[in-house]
């Protein structure tokens, strides 16, 4: 695996493991060990994941730009 690859698969699991943390942290652990997700959060995630990125309203356009940032300087690091 290429040094690019390797730098790409870390910011994959980082972006992952973020987002995994937020919605845990937004939701409701059972006794079971299940999670419940509100459901006005489940609403907003289930029409985001719907909505391409053009479609979404600028307020929520602006995490996707945050992330292709990152992405950016791992390639930019990469060239250097």
């Amino acid at each position: 695996m290429n040094e690019l690859t390797q730098n790409l698969a870390v910011y994959a699991h980082e972006a992952w493991s973020g987002w995994m943390k937020h919605m845990f942290s937004k939701s409701r652990k059972n006794q079971s060990g299940s999670v419940l997700i509100p459901a006005d959060l489940a609403r907003r995630w289930e029409r985001q994941m719907g909505t391409s990125y053009d479609d979404l309203p600028a307020d929520e356009q602006i995490s996707d730009v945050a992330e292709a940032h990152k992405m950016i300087a791992i390639f930019d690091d990469w060239t250097a």
